[in-house]
């Protein structure tokens, strides 16, 4: 694919014209005869210049490759000039070439809030990801969460939210929604099919995340969405664990996909972001609420998420081996309890997640056999490669202590010991397995 673009000539410059007319009149009529001559000929060859060709990278949109190929080549035909990568756009103000054009909004980008060539590239290639209709962006991972629950949900409508919900989308709920008229039921994340007996003639919407925030519990994803369909919900998916690369949320019957892009398809701690897919039925009515909300993201941070995309698959891949490594030494440690991680064999909703996904990635739990909590904070304090903050994803390893007891309403956490929640980043896992061993000594020392 190429298109044309004319450089129009700038003939004559009043400014030059003063600064070299005094040296005119030194001259001789044989000076100025070549000066013009050689203007001249100079002039002629710039109107006689021929368009630019400006040749598109091939996109494999349509095609049918492997996941880890659609990775690389997704939304490339954004990409001009040969440039590989789709140019960043910066754009508040775009033209309109006459009137009638303007009127009807009749040409691909209208407004920098509603898209330019950069978001069209990620936004198509995390819907190919995703295996969805479209996608939008949000400038986080929580108004991705908000944007889905303010489109499909009107006062007066019943939504059901798992209860182990990541944190911010139960404040969300208790908080907006509420005011707002919504009525909100958490419900028991491993409820399954059983979850149509929750259903109300105004429930228009179930939420899920599978494995779930913190205590990672796996949700049968097909069942819900056959109860949920019987009477006429819709079903949402935070997508983010797997990245939309190890779940496919649509081939499950999934109607919604949303991520905190912010984690692993950005996956370098360096920006935020959320992207919302959407299946074509529910499209219309997304994208209308989206707009009329006013959302976009950055164009630095889509260009940030689209290059984090295109090593996702060998990012994952060692965030999934490492952690499963790690998950394993941890098992087999006297201060360990229990490993929460689905990708583990015995580990909690291991079946269904062998049923449903094709990998797993690099966060998971630890129940510690101590409840002593200044004992946790000497390990946690101990450790140098492990970073105590409140995201993941990227490429560094991170551990949190978690307190699940304190907001849950619909199921309750029996587990005696001390809750981490670990991200095996992409460290040597030998390096890390000495960091939790310094941890470990100064917990024993401290309890």
């Amino acid at each position: 694919m190429s298109i044309s673009i004319f450089t129009p000539c700038v003939h004559a410059c009043s400014a030059h014209t003063v600064r070299i007319l005094p040296k005119f009149q030194l001259w001789s009529s044989c000076s100025v005869k070549k000066f013009f001559s050689r203007v001249t000929e100079k002039v002629n060859r710039v109107q006689s210049f021929q368009p630019v060709k400006v040749h598109l990278m091939k996109s494999s949109s349509g095609a049918r490759h492997h996941s880890a190929t659609e990775l690389v080549t997704a939304g490339r035909q954004y990409s001009e000039h040969g440039i590989v990568n789709p140019g960043v756009y910066h754009a508040s103000t775009i033209l309109y070439p006459d009137t009638e054009t303007l009127r009807s909004q009749n040409q691909p980008f209208t407004y920098g809030r509603k898209g330019t060539p950069t978001s069209r590239a990620l936004e198509e290639t995390v819907a190919q990801l995703e295996g969805g209709h479209a996608c939008r962006l949000t400038p986080s991972g929580l108004a991705a969460v908000s944007s889905v629950m303010l489109a499909f949900l009107d006062t007066g409508d019943h939504v059901l939210v798992m209860d182990n919900a990541y944190r911010p989308t139960r404040n969300l709920c208790n908080g907006l929604l509420r005011r707002m008229g919504i009525e909100v039921t958490f419900y028991d994340p491993l409820i399954g099919g059983a979850i149509s007996g929750l259903m109300k003639p105004n429930t228009k919407l179930v939420m899920t995340e599978s494995p779930g925030s913190q205590t990672f519990e796996i949700q049968d994803i097909p069942a819900i969405v056959a109860a949920a369909h019987a009477h006429g919900a819709l079903v949402a998916i935070d997508n983010t664990w797997s990245a939309g690369h190890y779940f496919k949320a649509f081939k499950h019957g999934c109607d919604i996909s949303y991520q905190a892009a912010t984690k692993y398809l950005v996956g370098h701690s360096d920006c935020m972001m959320g992207c919302v897919t959407v299946a074509e039925a529910h499209w219309k009515r997304f994208r209308a609420a989206y707009e009329e909300m006013g959302l976009c993201a950055g164009p630095d941070d889509m260009y940030l998420t689209l290059r984090g995309i295109r090593t996702l698959d060998v990012r994952l891949e060692r965030h999934m081996k490492s952690a499963l490594h790690m998950a394993e030494w941890l098992r087999s440690r006297d201060e360990v309890a229990e490993v929460l991680h689905p990708g583990l064999p015995g580990a909690p909703g291991h079946d269904i997640w062998k049923r449903d996904f094709t990998g797993s990635s690099g966060l998971f739990g630890v129940v510690l056999k101590t409840s002593d909590e200044q004992a946790v904070d000497a390990l946690l304090n101990m450790l140098t490669l492990f970073g105590m903050g409140y995201s993941w994803g990227g490429f560094e390893s991170l551990a949190i202590p978690c307190d699940v007891t304190s907001y849950r309403t619909a199921t309750t956490w029996d587990r005696e010991g001390y809750l981490l929640r670990l991200h095996i980043g992409l460290e040597d896992v030998e390096d890390l397995k000495k960091d939790l061993e310094n941890g470990f000594r100064a917990m024993a020392a401290a309890g």
